[in-house]
């Protein structure tokens, strides 16, 4: 049987729900994976959630790269240097430069 190419998989990530805090302070409990008995249905469970995870880093790390370009965007009367928005992020002032040149593209590419 042939794999799903890795892009199909991912337009289809299981869902993440938020655990009630009672069950996420306990560290033996992850989104009932402890609970599955079947190694199929728990491999395919964990599997859809690392896909989700993925695609939520994915995601999220789109909307760091926007607001630090934003934050330094020179239009800006309060605009923030690499430095600044580097310990904000707690990030290195390279990886920073990289990210706001990355949510540079991601703005330019969404605006008409």
């Amino acid at each position: 049987m042939a794999e799903p190419e890795r892009s199909e998989r991912r337009l289809r990530p299981a869902p993440l729900l938020f655990e009630p805090a009672e069950v996420a302070a306990d560290p033996e409990h992850f989104f009932d994976l402890e609970s599955i008995a079947d190694p199929e249905e728990l491999l395919t469970r964990a599997t859809e959630l690392t896909l989700a995870f993925r695609a939520a880093t994915d995601r999220a790390m789109e909307y760091q790269a926007v607001a630090a370009a934003q934050l330094a965007d020179p239009a800006r009367f309060d605009r923030l240097t690499t430095a600044d928005i580097a310990h904000r992020a707690e990030w290195t002032e390279d990886y920073t430069a990289k990210m706001v040149e990355f949510g540079r593209d991601l703005l330019r590419s969404s605006t008409p």
